[in-house]
């Protein structure tokens, strides 16, 4: 029984490190990203794949197009199939709008996945994926 409550609290964890990287993405505090990244990352979004490392990230993060104003993650699951290795899937609702803008910007609904690895007793996002969902039909703008 142990064993059950290690992994409910690593999974806990994980969540609460979800959500932490989500908030430093709308404060636009980098370095609490940083935080949460390995060094080497890969992402998968509608704009294609990519490797970054940390440098590579603080440039997107701080000279990217749009940027992130508010966030709602839900239908969280965590899947640790070893004991430094932990991958999350879940719904996402986010607003995102031009850098420099007023307003909260465009909504989005995304599901999405992130893979993390323990490193020295430190969680550390290693990869990332973002799908957007379809709207319903009688949501589409033609």
């Amino acid at each position: 029984m142990a064993k059950h409550k290690q992994v409910q609290d690593t999974a806990q964890h994980l969540i609460e490190l979800e959500r932490k990287f989500w908030q430093s993405l709308v404060r636009e505090d980098t370095d609490a990203a940083l935080s949460l990244l390995d060094q080497q990352a890969l992402m998968v979004s509608s704009h294609g794949s990519m490797k970054f490392d940390h440098a590579q990230y603080r440039h997107m993060a701080q000279q990217g197009p749009m940027v992130l104003k508010d966030f709602k993650l839900g239908d969280i699951d965590v899947l640790q199939p070893t004991e430094d290795m932990a991958v999350l899937t879940y719904r996402e609702k986010q607003s995102v709008a031009p850098r420099g803008s007023d307003g909260m910007g465009k909504m989005q609904e995304m599901v999405d996945s992130s893979t993390w690895v323990r490193k020295e007793d430190q969680w550390q996002c290693v990869a990332h994926t973002e799908t957007p969902l379809e709207q319903p039909a009688q949501q589409r703008h033609h």
